[in-house]
Protein backbone atom coordinates (compact mmCIF):
# COMPACT_ATOMS: atom_id res chain seq x y z
CA UNK A 1 0.00 0.00 0.00
CA UNK A 2 1.13 3.46 -0.89
CA UNK A 3 -0.13 6.81 -0.24
CA UNK A 4 -2.64 8.14 -2.54
CA UNK A 5 -0.60 11.72 -3.11
CA UNK A 6 -2.90 14.70 -4.70
CA UNK A 7 -1.71 18.31 -5.37
CA UNK A 8 -3.63 20.83 -3.14
CA UNK A 9 -5.42 22.14 -6.01
CA UNK A 10 -6.59 18.60 -6.06
CA UNK A 11 -8.20 18.68 -2.55
CA UNK A 12 -11.72 18.99 -3.46
CA UNK A 13 -12.74 18.96 0.16
CA UNK A 14 -11.04 21.41 1.65
CA UNK A 15 -13.92 22.84 3.35
CA UNK A 16 -14.10 19.75 5.62
CA UNK A 17 -10.75 21.22 7.14
CA UNK A 18 -11.77 23.68 8.98
CA UNK A 19 -8.63 23.16 11.58
CA UNK A 20 -6.32 23.40 8.59
CA UNK A 21 -7.71 26.17 6.95
CA UNK A 22 -7.25 27.85 10.19
CA UNK A 23 -3.62 27.51 9.61
CA UNK A 24 -4.04 28.17 6.15
CA UNK A 25 -3.18 25.42 4.86
CA UNK A 26 -4.44 26.83 1.06
CA UNK A 27 -2.46 30.06 1.09
CA UNK A 28 1.33 31.27 0.30
CA UNK A 29 1.46 31.83 4.30
CA UNK A 30 0.46 27.86 5.13
CA UNK A 31 1.67 27.72 8.90
CA UNK A 32 0.82 23.89 7.95
CA UNK A 33 3.45 23.82 5.89
CA UNK A 34 5.61 25.91 7.66
CA UNK A 35 5.38 24.00 10.94
CA UNK A 36 6.17 20.57 8.61
CA UNK A 37 9.41 21.75 6.94
CA UNK A 38 10.74 23.48 10.62
CA UNK A 39 9.93 20.16 12.08
CA UNK A 40 12.14 18.28 9.34
CA UNK A 41 14.98 20.77 9.66
CA UNK A 42 14.99 20.38 13.70
CA UNK A 43 14.95 16.61 13.51
CA UNK A 44 17.02 16.25 9.60
CA UNK A 45 13.55 13.92 8.60
CA UNK A 46 13.14 13.53 5.06
CA UNK A 47 9.08 13.16 5.61
CA UNK A 48 6.53 15.08 7.87
CA UNK A 49 2.73 14.54 8.09
CA UNK A 50 0.38 16.32 10.08
CA UNK A 51 -3.23 14.48 10.54
CA UNK A 52 -6.34 16.29 12.46
CA UNK A 53 -9.06 14.43 13.74
CA UNK A 54 -12.14 13.15 11.12
CA UNK A 55 -10.84 15.71 8.59
CA UNK A 56 -10.27 14.30 4.83
CA UNK A 57 -7.13 15.01 4.13
CA UNK A 58 -3.39 14.26 5.85
CA UNK A 59 -0.72 16.91 4.90
CA UNK A 60 2.43 15.46 3.85
CA UNK A 61 5.94 17.50 3.45
CA UNK A 62 9.04 16.13 1.71
CA UNK A 63 11.79 17.63 -0.12
CA UNK A 64 9.83 17.05 -3.17
CA UNK A 65 7.53 19.55 -1.73
CA UNK A 66 3.83 20.01 -0.02
CA UNK A 67 0.83 17.34 -0.47
CA UNK A 68 -2.09 16.32 0.15
CA UNK A 69 -3.53 12.75 0.97
CA UNK A 70 -6.63 10.73 1.56
CA UNK A 71 -6.80 10.31 5.29
CA UNK A 72 -7.95 6.59 6.27
CA UNK A 73 -11.07 5.86 8.24
CA UNK A 74 -8.34 3.12 9.85
CA UNK A 75 -5.41 5.02 10.45
CA UNK A 76 -5.90 6.05 14.24
CA UNK A 77 -3.12 6.95 15.50
CA UNK A 78 -4.31 8.24 19.05
CA UNK A 79 -4.98 4.87 20.23
CA UNK A 80 -0.88 4.27 19.92
CA UNK A 81 -0.04 7.37 22.49
CA UNK A 82 -1.43 5.78 25.57
CA UNK A 83 -1.49 9.22 27.60
CA UNK A 84 2.35 10.21 26.52
CA UNK A 85 3.07 13.65 23.95
CA UNK A 86 5.07 11.16 21.79
CA UNK A 87 5.76 7.84 20.33
CA UNK A 88 9.42 7.23 20.50
CA UNK A 89 11.69 4.31 20.10
CA UNK A 90 11.53 4.02 24.03
CA UNK A 91 7.57 4.09 23.83
CA UNK A 92 6.30 0.41 24.85
CA UNK A 93 3.82 0.89 21.67
CA UNK A 94 6.35 1.62 19.36
CA UNK A 95 6.82 -1.24 17.64
CA UNK A 96 2.88 -1.66 17.14
CA UNK A 97 3.10 2.11 15.74
CA UNK A 98 5.41 1.50 13.31
CA UNK A 99 4.01 -1.78 12.04
CA UNK A 100 0.76 0.25 11.58
CA UNK A 101 1.72 2.78 9.66
CA UNK A 102 3.79 0.33 7.44
CA UNK A 103 0.14 -1.19 6.64
CA UNK A 104 -1.36 2.45 6.01
CA UNK A 105 1.49 3.18 3.45
CA UNK A 106 4.00 5.26 4.97
CA UNK A 107 7.27 3.26 4.43
CA UNK A 108 9.92 3.82 6.85
CA UNK A 109 13.24 2.79 9.11
CA UNK A 110 12.84 5.27 12.14
CA UNK A 111 9.59 7.29 13.26
CA UNK A 112 8.30 9.59 15.89
CA UNK A 113 5.04 11.27 16.08
CA UNK A 114 3.46 13.32 18.63
CA UNK A 115 -0.10 13.72 19.86
CA UNK A 116 -1.52 17.16 19.88
CA UNK A 117 -3.57 17.54 22.70
CA UNK A 118 -5.60 20.55 24.01
CA UNK A 119 -5.99 20.69 27.80
CA UNK A 120 -3.86 17.39 27.71
CA UNK A 121 -7.35 15.39 27.29
CA UNK A 122 -8.72 16.30 23.67
CA UNK A 123 -6.44 15.04 20.54
CA UNK A 124 -6.83 17.30 17.52
CA UNK A 125 -4.70 15.55 15.50
CA UNK A 126 -0.86 13.97 15.51
CA UNK A 127 2.46 14.47 13.88
CA UNK A 128 4.56 12.21 11.97
CA UNK A 129 8.44 12.09 10.69
CA UNK A 130 9.89 9.62 9.35
CA UNK A 131 12.70 8.13 6.99
CA UNK A 132 14.89 5.50 5.64
CA UNK A 133 17.78 6.71 8.08
CA UNK A 134 19.34 4.21 10.13
CA UNK A 135 20.37 6.24 13.13
CA UNK A 136 17.86 7.31 16.17
CA UNK A 137 16.66 11.38 16.27
CA UNK A 138 18.47 13.22 18.27
CA UNK A 139 16.85 13.80 21.31
CA UNK A 140 17.24 16.74 22.65
CA UNK A 141 15.84 18.12 19.34
CA UNK A 142 12.70 16.45 20.25
CA UNK A 143 11.31 19.03 23.00
CA UNK A 144 11.78 21.68 20.72
CA UNK A 145 9.85 19.86 18.34
CA UNK A 146 7.22 19.47 20.54
CA UNK A 147 7.08 22.86 22.23
CA UNK A 148 6.55 23.99 18.73
CA UNK A 149 3.58 21.76 18.24
CA UNK A 150 2.23 22.93 21.72
CA UNK A 151 2.55 26.69 20.17
CA UNK A 152 0.63 25.39 17.02
CA UNK A 153 -2.08 23.89 18.99
CA UNK A 154 -2.49 27.66 20.80
CA UNK A 155 -2.23 29.41 17.43
CA UNK A 156 -5.31 26.93 16.74
CA UNK A 157 -7.29 27.79 19.66
CA UNK A 158 -7.02 31.60 19.22
CA UNK A 159 -7.53 31.83 15.35
CA UNK A 160 -10.78 28.80 16.33
CA UNK A 161 -12.02 31.33 18.79
CA UNK A 162 -11.22 34.65 16.45
CA UNK A 163 -13.22 33.29 13.75
CA UNK A 164 -16.49 32.42 15.95
CA UNK A 165 -16.09 35.89 17.35
CA UNK A 166 -15.51 37.19 14.12
CA UNK A 167 -18.68 35.19 12.55
CA UNK A 168 -21.35 36.43 15.87
CA UNK A 169 -20.02 39.84 14.86
CA UNK A 170 -21.00 39.85 11.10
CA UNK A 171 -24.28 37.66 12.33
CA UNK A 172 -24.88 40.63 14.83
CA UNK A 173 -23.89 43.74 12.32
CA UNK A 174 -26.43 41.75 9.40
CA UNK A 175 -28.94 41.75 12.07
CA UNK A 176 -28.89 45.34 13.26
CA UNK A 177 -28.78 46.57 9.73
CA UNK A 178 -31.52 44.31 8.91
CA UNK A 179 -33.84 45.86 12.35
CA UNK A 180 -32.69 49.36 11.80
CA UNK A 181 -33.85 48.94 8.00
CA UNK A 182 -37.05 47.27 9.07
CA UNK A 183 -38.13 49.83 11.53
CA UNK A 184 -36.99 52.37 9.13
CA UNK A 185 -39.75 51.02 7.13
CA UNK A 186 -42.25 50.44 9.76
CA UNK A 187 -42.07 54.21 11.46
CA UNK A 188 -42.78 55.19 7.60
CA UNK A 189 -45.53 53.00 7.15
CA UNK A 190 -47.70 53.73 10.27
CA UNK A 191 -46.68 57.08 9.48
CA UNK A 192 -48.59 57.59 5.78
CA UNK A 193 -52.17 55.52 7.19
CA UNK A 194 -51.92 58.34 10.09
CA UNK A 195 -51.94 60.96 7.40
CA UNK A 196 -55.45 59.85 6.18
CA UNK A 197 -57.09 59.31 9.46
CA UNK A 198 -55.60 63.02 11.16
CA UNK A 199 -57.05 64.36 7.83
CA UNK A 200 -60.32 63.00 7.41
CA UNK A 201 -60.92 63.23 10.83
CA UNK A 202 -60.39 67.18 10.87
CA UNK A 203 -62.60 67.28 8.49
CA UNK A 204 -65.56 65.81 10.13
CA UNK A 205 -64.58 67.64 13.44
CA UNK A 206 -64.45 71.45 12.11
CA UNK A 207 -66.79 70.34 8.80
CA UNK A 208 -69.32 68.03 9.59
CA UNK A 209 -72.22 70.77 9.14
CA UNK A 210 -71.68 70.89 5.71
CA UNK A 211 -71.00 67.17 4.81
CA UNK A 212 -73.83 64.92 3.35
CA UNK A 213 -74.68 61.99 5.06
CA UNK A 214 -73.18 60.00 1.91
CA UNK A 215 -69.97 61.76 2.55
CA UNK A 216 -69.89 61.22 6.24
CA UNK A 217 -70.84 57.95 5.70
CA UNK A 218 -67.85 57.33 3.26
CA UNK A 219 -65.36 59.33 5.14
CA UNK A 220 -66.48 56.65 8.16
CA UNK A 221 -65.52 53.80 6.28
CA UNK A 222 -62.40 54.86 4.93
CA UNK A 223 -61.48 55.73 8.90
CA UNK A 224 -62.80 51.90 9.70
CA UNK A 225 -60.86 50.42 7.19
CA UNK A 226 -57.78 52.50 7.97
CA UNK A 227 -57.97 52.25 11.58
CA UNK A 228 -57.97 48.43 11.38
CA UNK A 229 -55.45 47.78 8.52
CA UNK A 230 -53.09 49.93 11.20
CA UNK A 231 -54.58 48.22 14.07
CA UNK A 232 -53.48 44.48 12.01
CA UNK A 233 -49.80 45.31 11.41
CA UNK A 234 -49.38 46.75 14.91
CA UNK A 235 -50.51 43.26 16.02
CA UNK A 236 -48.46 42.04 13.56
CA UNK A 237 -45.39 43.50 14.78
CA UNK A 238 -46.33 42.72 18.35
CA UNK A 239 -46.48 39.27 17.76
CA UNK A 240 -43.37 39.06 15.14
CA UNK A 241 -41.06 40.98 18.02
CA UNK A 242 -42.98 38.53 20.67
CA UNK A 243 -41.90 35.36 18.44
CA UNK A 244 -38.30 36.61 18.21
CA UNK A 245 -37.92 37.53 21.75
CA UNK A 246 -39.17 34.06 22.89
CA UNK A 247 -42.40 35.18 24.46
CA UNK A 248 -44.39 32.61 22.78
CA UNK A 249 -45.26 29.91 25.11
CA UNK A 250 -45.44 26.40 23.28
CA UNK A 251 -47.80 24.26 24.24
CA UNK A 252 -47.66 20.97 22.32
CA UNK A 253 -50.16 18.29 22.49
CA UNK A 254 -51.75 15.09 20.05
CA UNK A 255 -54.45 16.57 17.83
CA UNK A 256 -56.67 15.77 14.77
CA UNK A 257 -55.34 17.97 11.80
CA UNK A 258 -58.82 18.01 10.66
CA UNK A 259 -59.71 20.22 13.82
CA UNK A 260 -57.61 23.04 12.65
CA UNK A 261 -58.33 22.70 8.55
CA UNK A 262 -61.89 22.74 8.90
CA UNK A 263 -62.17 26.25 12.11
CA UNK A 264 -59.95 28.12 8.87
CA UNK A 265 -62.64 26.68 6.43
CA UNK A 266 -65.59 27.56 8.67
CA UNK A 267 -63.43 30.37 8.99
CA UNK A 268 -62.47 32.14 6.00
CA UNK A 269 -64.97 30.29 3.34
CA UNK A 270 -67.82 33.96 4.03
CA UNK A 271 -64.51 35.56 2.38
CA UNK A 272 -64.06 32.94 -0.29
CA UNK A 273 -67.54 33.39 -1.51
CA UNK A 274 -67.64 36.67 -1.58
CA UNK A 275 -64.47 36.73 -4.22
CA UNK A 276 -66.14 34.17 -5.73
CA UNK A 277 -63.35 31.54 -5.40
CA UNK A 278 -63.63 27.90 -4.43
CA UNK A 279 -62.40 26.92 -0.82
CA UNK A 280 -61.29 23.40 -0.91
CA UNK A 281 -60.93 21.43 2.77
CA UNK A 282 -59.77 18.13 2.41
CA UNK A 283 -58.09 16.65 5.10
CA UNK A 284 -58.15 13.00 6.33
CA UNK A 285 -59.96 12.38 9.34
CA UNK A 286 -57.35 10.37 10.97
CA UNK A 287 -53.64 12.70 10.35
CA UNK A 288 -52.38 13.68 13.99
CA UNK A 289 -49.63 15.73 14.55
CA UNK A 290 -48.02 16.70 17.65
CA UNK A 291 -47.88 20.64 18.06
CA UNK A 292 -49.24 23.92 19.22
CA UNK A 293 -52.83 24.04 18.11
CA UNK A 294 -53.02 27.59 18.27
CA UNK A 295 -49.81 28.49 16.46
CA UNK A 296 -50.61 25.85 13.38
CA UNK A 297 -54.33 27.35 13.40
CA UNK A 298 -52.87 30.93 12.79
CA UNK A 299 -50.24 29.08 10.09
CA UNK A 300 -52.95 27.95 8.10
CA UNK A 301 -55.04 30.39 8.69
CA UNK A 302 -52.57 33.06 7.42
CA UNK A 303 -51.51 31.08 4.94
CA UNK A 304 -55.02 30.29 3.18
CA UNK A 305 -55.75 33.99 4.05
CA UNK A 306 -53.08 35.08 1.45
CA UNK A 307 -53.94 32.25 -0.93
CA UNK A 308 -57.56 33.80 -1.13
CA UNK A 309 -55.97 37.29 -1.49
CA UNK A 310 -54.14 36.73 -4.59
CA UNK A 311 -56.30 34.20 -6.69
CA UNK A 312 -58.60 35.20 -9.68
CA UNK A 313 -62.06 36.01 -8.33
CA UNK A 314 -63.25 35.04 -12.24
CA UNK A 315 -64.96 31.87 -11.01
CA UNK A 316 -62.14 29.78 -11.73
CA UNK A 317 -60.39 30.59 -8.72
CA UNK A 318 -59.68 27.48 -5.74
CA UNK A 319 -58.00 26.91 -2.50
CA UNK A 320 -57.21 23.80 -2.06
CA UNK A 321 -56.02 22.61 1.67
CA UNK A 322 -55.08 19.13 1.61
CA UNK A 323 -52.81 16.77 3.89
CA UNK A 324 -50.61 13.83 3.85
CA UNK A 325 -48.36 11.11 6.04
CA UNK A 326 -45.05 12.00 5.21
CA UNK A 327 -41.36 10.48 5.74
CA UNK A 328 -40.99 13.67 8.15
CA UNK A 329 -43.94 13.62 9.87
CA UNK A 330 -47.06 15.29 8.35
CA UNK A 331 -47.19 17.40 5.54
CA UNK A 332 -50.03 20.12 4.61
CA UNK A 333 -50.68 21.38 1.80
CA UNK A 334 -52.13 24.95 0.81
CA UNK A 335 -52.43 25.47 -3.06
CA UNK A 336 -54.15 28.16 -4.74
CA UNK A 337 -54.37 28.92 -8.92
CA UNK A 338 -53.61 32.57 -8.00
CA UNK A 339 -50.72 35.35 -9.62
CA UNK A 340 -48.11 33.21 -8.10
CA UNK A 341 -44.89 34.72 -7.53
CA UNK A 342 -41.06 35.39 -9.29
CA UNK A 343 -38.05 33.31 -7.91
CA UNK A 344 -37.61 37.06 -6.18
CA UNK A 345 -40.14 37.13 -4.51
CA UNK A 346 -40.13 33.82 -3.24
CA UNK A 347 -36.35 34.12 -2.19
CA UNK A 348 -37.49 36.97 0.21
CA UNK A 349 -40.72 35.74 1.15
CA UNK A 350 -39.87 35.01 5.03
CA UNK A 351 -37.66 37.58 5.72
CA UNK A 352 -39.21 40.29 8.04
CA UNK A 353 -39.32 42.97 5.42
CA UNK A 354 -42.08 45.45 5.58
CA UNK A 355 -41.92 47.04 2.01
CA UNK A 356 -45.64 46.56 0.88
CA UNK A 357 -47.08 44.04 -0.73
CA UNK A 358 -48.24 43.38 -4.14
CA UNK A 359 -52.18 43.87 -3.58
CA UNK A 360 -54.56 40.97 -3.49
CA UNK A 361 -57.09 40.54 -6.58
CA UNK A 362 -59.57 42.74 -4.75
CA UNK A 363 -56.99 45.67 -4.03
CA UNK A 364 -56.19 44.03 -0.37
CA UNK A 365 -52.92 45.60 0.90
CA UNK A 366 -49.85 43.99 3.04
CA UNK A 367 -46.76 44.60 4.31
CA UNK A 368 -45.33 41.20 4.28
CA UNK A 369 -45.42 40.36 7.89
CA UNK A 370 -47.41 37.70 8.01
CA UNK A 371 -45.58 34.80 6.58
CA UNK A 372 -42.18 35.22 8.71
CA UNK A 373 -44.73 34.81 11.72
CA UNK A 374 -45.88 31.51 10.02
CA UNK A 375 -41.90 30.64 9.28
CA UNK A 376 -41.35 31.66 13.32
CA UNK A 377 -44.08 29.24 14.79
CA UNK A 378 -43.34 26.26 12.17
CA UNK A 379 -40.07 26.68 13.51
CA UNK A 380 -40.96 26.80 17.38
CA UNK A 381 -43.08 23.13 16.48
CA UNK A 382 -39.98 21.94 15.02
CA UNK A 383 -41.68 21.62 11.57
CA UNK A 384 -40.61 22.89 7.75
CA UNK A 385 -41.98 25.44 5.97
CA UNK A 386 -41.97 25.57 2.35
CA UNK A 387 -43.19 27.23 -0.83
CA UNK A 388 -43.49 26.41 -4.83
CA UNK A 389 -44.98 29.41 -7.25
CA UNK A 390 -44.94 30.38 -10.78
CA UNK A 391 -45.99 33.32 -11.66
CA UNK A 392 -49.37 33.40 -13.29
CA UNK A 393 -49.95 29.66 -12.64
CA UNK A 394 -50.53 29.79 -8.79
CA UNK A 395 -48.66 28.92 -5.30
CA UNK A 396 -48.00 25.70 -3.73
CA UNK A 397 -47.31 26.20 0.51
CA UNK A 398 -46.18 22.74 2.03
CA UNK A 399 -45.83 22.63 5.95
CA UNK A 400 -44.56 19.26 7.55
CA UNK A 401 -45.04 19.01 11.05
CA UNK A 402 -44.03 16.06 13.29
CA UNK A 403 -46.39 13.22 13.98
CA UNK A 404 -48.50 12.48 16.66
CA UNK A 405 -45.93 11.45 19.76
CA UNK A 406 -46.56 8.16 21.52
CA UNK A 407 -46.60 10.06 25.14
CA UNK A 408 -49.21 11.85 26.48
CA UNK A 409 -51.05 11.77 24.20
CA UNK A 410 -54.14 14.20 24.14
CA UNK A 411 -57.83 14.05 22.69
CA UNK A 412 -58.98 16.96 21.73
CA UNK A 413 -62.36 18.26 21.50
CA UNK A 414 -63.38 20.16 18.24
CA UNK A 415 -66.28 22.34 19.54
CA UNK A 416 -64.24 23.10 23.14
CA UNK A 417 -61.30 24.59 20.71
CA UNK A 418 -63.27 26.20 18.65
CA UNK A 419 -65.05 27.57 21.59
CA UNK A 420 -62.29 28.64 23.78
CA UNK A 421 -58.86 28.73 22.30
CA UNK A 422 -60.00 30.61 18.62
CA UNK A 423 -61.81 33.82 18.83
CA UNK A 424 -63.98 34.07 15.51
CA UNK A 425 -64.66 37.41 15.78
CA UNK A 426 -61.00 38.30 16.19
CA UNK A 427 -60.24 35.87 13.24
CA UNK A 428 -62.92 37.44 11.54
CA UNK A 429 -61.79 41.09 11.60
CA UNK A 430 -58.35 39.92 10.41
CA UNK A 431 -59.33 37.83 7.62
CA UNK A 432 -57.89 41.58 5.75
CA UNK A 433 -54.60 41.31 7.47
CA UNK A 434 -51.20 41.93 6.30
CA UNK A 435 -49.69 39.35 4.11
Amino acid sequence: MKLELLEIDQADQLSACKLALLLGVFTPKSQVEGFLKFARGILHSDSAILAFQNEPYVWYSSPEGFKAFQSKKEANLAAYFDGELAIGIHHPNYQKFSDHIHQLGVEHKRVIAFNLLIDDQVSIGQIVLFDDHDEPFVEENLSLVQEFAMSLIRIIELRADYSELKELYEQQLALNFSKTKFFQVIAHDLRAPFHGLLGFSEVLAEERATLSDREVQDIAEYLNDTAQSTYNLLESLLNWAMAEGGRFVYHPMNFQLKQVSKIVYDVLNTLAVKKNIQLIENVPEDLKVYADINMITSVVQNIVSNALKFTYTDGTGKVSIEAKACDNGVEISIQDTGLGMTPQQIEGLFKPNLQVSIKGTFGEKGAGLGLVLCKRFVDINHGQISVESEQGRGTTFKVVLPTEAQVHPIVVDHESIQQDQINKQSINNQIEKIS
